[in-house]
C-alpha cells in the first residue's frame, strides 16, 4: 500500500487533523542505515512527525528539520521534510541493541533519552529559518512533537506516532496522527477529542487492525464530522546529487583540495541521508581546482 498523508478538518472548524501511513518511507530507512529494531522506531516516528509536519507547511519550497537530541545511546535522530511531506533522515547509532519495555514492546523513550531538546528548523524560504526547541519530555517523540508545538508555536495539539517491527526486523506497519486545535475551540471538543485518543488506542494497533487513514481520523476524533482533503502520496526521498557533493568538495577550499590530488588516491563520499556513494578520481578532484581558478 503506498503511503500517504490524509487531512481533514471538522465541519465546524475548531480542528485541523492529519494522518499518515509511511510503513514504506520507515522500511526504506531502515534498509539505508541497517537500524536495528529499536533504532527503526526511533528513527521512523521522527521521520513520520517531519513528514506530517511538512505537509502542513503552507510554503511551496519549504522544508521542516526535526532533530532529537537526548543524550540516549541512539545518538542524534535527524529527518527533514520537504513541503510534500517527502522525507529524509539518519541516526548516529543505528546498530544499538535491543531496548524493551517489555517483551514485545520497544521502548524508543530509554534510546533516545530524555535528557536533551528537540529542535524544529522551519525553512519558510525567507532570509532566515525559524528555529524553535524544547526539552523532551518522554524521548517517545510524539509527547515531545506535542510539547514542542504547545510551547514553541502556542498550537494545542496532540501527535500520536507508531513504527511496528515485525520478527524478520522488518517494518510492518508505521504512522501516525496529528490534531491541531484551532482558535475559539471549546472546552467540549478538548475533551472530545481526549476521549477519543484513550479510545483509538495506539496507532500501530490501529493500522496493524487494517484501519484506513480516514477510519484513524474518525477513532481520534471521537466520530466528529470531518471534511477530508485530496490525499498526498509521501516517500523516502533524497535530494542529493553529483554537483552538490562537488559544490561541498569545492567549499574545502584550494589547499585541501590540492592535498586530495597531491595523495593521489581515488576518494569516496556516501551520503549520510542515502545509499549513494559518489566517488572522485585525483583527476576529478583536480578539475574542480581548476573551477576556483575560473
Amino acid at each position: 500500500m503506498t503511503d500517504q498523508i490524509l487531512r481533514a478538518m471538522t465541519k465546524d472548524g475548531f480542528v485541523k487533523a492529519a494522518a499518515i501511513r509511511s510503513t514504506a518511507l520507515v522500511e526504506r530507512a531502515r534498509t539505508i542505515h541497517d537500524t536495528t529494531p529499536t533504532a527503526t522506531a526511533a528513527l521512523g516516528r521522527v521521520l513520520t512527525a517531519a513528514s506530517m509536519l511538512g505537509n502542513m507547511q503552507k510554503c511551496e519550497n519549504g522544508s521542516v528539520t526535526l532533530q532529537v537530541k537526548g543524550g540516549g545511546p541512539l545518538g542524534t535522530v535527524l529527518a527533514v521534510s520537504d513541503a510534500e511531506g517527502n522525507v529524509r533522515g539518519y541516526v548516529d547509532n543505528p546498530h544499538i541493541s535491543l531496548l524493551e519495555k517489555y517483551a514485545g514492546k520497544l521502548d524508543v523513550g530509554a534510546a533516545v533519552g530524555t535528557q536533551g531538546t528537540l529542535t524544529v528548523i522551519r525553512d519558510l524560504q525567507m532570509k532566515e529559518p525559524y528555529v524553535g526547541s524544547v526539552a523532551l519530555v518522554s524521548g517517545e517523540i510524539g509527547d515531545d512533537v506535542t510539547a514542542y508545538l504547545m510551547q514553541s508555536e502556542q498550537t494545542p495539539s496532540a501527535c500520536g506516532l507508531g513504527v511496528l517491527v515485525d520478527t524478520d526486523c522488518s517494518v510492518k506497519v508505521a504512522g501516525g496522527y496529528l490534531l491541531q486545535l484551532l482558535p475559539g475551540a471549546p472546552d467540549t471538543v478538548i475533551d472530545r477529542l481526549e476521549a477519543g485518543i484513550r479510545k483509538a488506542g495506539a496507532v500501530t494497533a490501529m493500522l496493524d487492525g487494517g484501519m484506513t487513514l480516514p477510519q484513524m481520523l474518525q477513532a481520534v476524533t471521537d466520530g466528529m464530522e470531518l471534511e477530508f482533503f485530496e490525499p498526498t502520496p509521501v516517500s523516502y526521498r533524497c535530494y542529493c546529487t553529483r554537483q552538490r557533493v562537488e559544490s561541498t568538495l569545492i567549499s574545502l577550499g584550494r589547499e585541501e583540495l590540492g592535498q586530495i590530488v597531491d595523495e593521489g588516491k581515488e576518494i569516496q563520499i556516501q551520503c549520510q541521508f542515502c545509499d549513494a556513494d559518489y566517488r572522485f578520481t585525483p583527476a576529478d578532484v583536480a578539475a574542480l581546482l581548476k573551477k576556483l581558478d575560473e
